[in-house]
């Protein structure tokens, strides 16, 4: 009955949902591991964003090389800003809205220099291309607390004087002309004293999982609904063909059925012998015989 699976037709139709399902097994894995991803920066946010800062002395290495696992940290610190360092980063938006952020040196007492990011800035409406005003970071010594973000890779494209295209602190050292810390920057939490107009400040990562999970779950089930379809076709087409068989027989019965009824019909009857002359038959012998 389904013969017809292993024929060239049936066969492509096998492959290409092999095709299909594989498909849908990737994609269903790599939501699932953009899920993760998504986990772990949850994990990460809740359990460090919060937390009770930690002093420059523990978190040197951190500003060195940053382990992923202690973003978000906060850290204090303790020193000044290095106002003429002060660059604008393009093209951040913030809540759907096109932006920079305020990225400044801060030397720290210990002699080194880290890079803050004081906030975000909307786009101008005076001055194209640039904020319409940059509020100035304190002077003097201050506390500053700080969350330790990784810095970012380099952009293949420029950015005007007094702009970064993205916070790459390599590249960012190399044009102040002297070092800075490029394992990790701070993201600016509090200042102590205070400025008096302040960049708007950076909202708390989000912690919603979000639908990575209905995603690959979906992804998984169009895979197995695939072989789903193919089960379901055959199976028609197997009822389909054993119908026709059916028909087939079915009316070659009623044809030889048919064939033998005309044959019937087409003999002549045979003739009936009476057993007694009627009395018509038996006057006309009388006449015969007496010769009229």
């Amino acid at each position: 009955m389904y013969r017809f699976l292993f024929s060239s037709k049936w066969l492509g139709y096998l492959l290409l949902a092999a095709i299909f399902a594989t498909g849908c097994v990737f994609l269903g894995r790599w939501q699932m591991d953009r899920r993760a991803e998504t986990l772990a920066e949850i994990q990460r946010v809740t359990s460090n964003y919060s937390a009770t800062p930690i002093s420059f002395a523990d978190a040197r290495d951190d500003f060195r090389q940053l382990d992923p696992d202690r973003e978000w940290t906060q850290v204090e610190l303790r020193g000044s800003y290095n106002v003429t360092g002060q660059r604008i980063v393009r093209n951040r938006p913030l809540n759907g809205q096109p932006g920079y952020e305020v990225v400044v040196p801060f030397r720290l007492v210990s002699g080194e220099t880290v890079v803050i990011d004081r906030g975000w800035l909307p786009i101008g409406n005076n001055n194209p291309g640039r904020p319409d005003s940059i509020p100035a970071p304190p002077t003097g010594q201050i506390t500053a607390v700080v969350r330790l973000k990784h810095g970012e890779p380099a952009l293949q494209r420029g950015a005007p004087d007094g702009q970064l295209a993205s916070i790459d602190l390599p590249a960012y050292s190399a044009q102040l002309g002297y070092p800075l810390l490029t394992g990790a920057y701070g993201q600016l939490a509090s200042e102590t004293p205070p400025a008096a107009d302040m960049p708007q400040a950076f909202p708390m990562p989000s912690v919603e999982e979000g639908t990575h999970l209905s995603y690959s779950l979906q992804w998984f089930a169009f895979g197995i609904l695939m072989f789903v379809g193919f089960g379901y076709a055959a199976r028609q087409q197997a009822r389909n063909a054993a119908i026709d068989a059916e028909d087939a027989e079915a009316a070659a019965a009623g044809g030889a059925h048919s064939g033998a009824g005309a044959g019937a019909r087409r003999r002549p009857p045979a003739a009936r012998k009476r057993k007694h002359p009627t009395a018509e038959e038996e006057e006309d012998a009388i006449l015969d015989a007496q010769g009229y």
